[in-house]
């Protein structure tokens, strides 16, 4: 199983810093020097997804991250219009707080539809330096939800969201990790822990409407992969039925040169499932875009 000494989440919740987007409280985390990397996480998580290459991110570069407004141990507002365009200017604030002015991007899931705006608004690279996606939907055409997703999405939200329990979210997580790499009680406690702190699953169906956003947005990102300047690379476990292989292959047909790698046997969250490869591999592409 894992090869990497993780962060217990009391550990890393404790060691969070808070910053304010406009009223919303907002916790987040910093460490390392070096050249600024900023790690954006999924749906329906948090930052702590980054817990087991936290430590070796940490000893090269100066690795930035936040819960985003209704994750992990942020607000939660109940009623909000959450929308991936506002997390994307989350993440600028952030950086703009921090002093930021270039930084390289790793993303994962949701995080990487944030990313996406975030390329967009800089195709020519004058503050983004390199991106490289984790599993996530970046095409609407191959994204495949789950059927907690869709039911999320569905007029009885609200009530799916409230009704959402420890063993249904343990059941969720166990299709999409491989089959040789599941969740541990101790990582799927974490991730519950994250989901429930200020009340998480009053806000999940409204959190989903980001697959709503995504189509809205697809042409405008898509011609963003392809004419940016930015290097790119995803890495992406092949196993994953929400957007693993047959989301490589639709990227390998759109994307110009697209540099990929596909892990066998790993799912959705290759940063959990296998962070000794991620971070290989991940080093490998910082290492030729300098």
């Amino acid at each position: 199983m894992q090869m990497f000494e993780g962060i217990a989440l009391e550990d890393w919740a404790a060691s969070s810093r808070e910053f304010l987007f406009g009223r919303h409280r907002l916790r987040y985390w910093e460490a390392g020097e070096g050249e600024p990397l900023l790690l954006i996480h999924g749906f329906p998580s948090g930052a702590w997804d980054w817990n087991y290459l936290w430590p070796a991110l940490t000893q090269r570069y100066r690795v930035i991250a936040c819960d985003m407004l209704g994750f992990g141990f942020s607000d939660k507002p109940r009623g909000h219009a959450y929308s991936l365009l506002e997390q994307a200017d989350i993440q600028q604030a952030l950086l703009d707080h921090l002093g930021v002015v270039q930084y390289h991007l790793l993303a994962h899931d949701y995080g990487d539809s944030v990313a996406q705006e975030m390329l967009a608004r800089d195709p020519q690279g004058e503050s983004l330096r390199s991106l490289c996606f984790l599993n996530g939907g970046l095409f609407p055409e191959t994204h495949r939800p789950v059927l907690l997703q869709r039911l999320l999405m569905s007029p009885i939200g609200p009530l799916i969201g409230r009704r959402f329990s420890r063993e249904r979210m343990g059941r969720t997580f166990g299709r999409i990790f491989g089959i040789n790499t599941q969740p541990t009680e101790q990582e799927l406690d974490a991730f519950w822990a994250m989901m429930i702190t200020n009340n998480g699953p009053a806000v999940m169906h409204r959190l989903i409407r980001y697959m709503a956003e995504r189509p809205v947005h697809r042409d405008r990102w898509v011609a963003a992969m392809q004419q940016t300047v930015v290097p790119l690379r995803v890495i992406d476990g092949a196993e994953d039925p929400i957007s693993g292989m047959h989301m490589v292959e639709r990227y390998r047909e759109l994307i110009p040169e697209a540099d990929t790698v596909l892990l066998r046997g790993i799912g959705h969250y290759p940063q959990v499932e296998a962070p000794e490869l991620v971070l290989e591999h991940y080093l490998a592409f910082r290492n030729r875009v300098g």
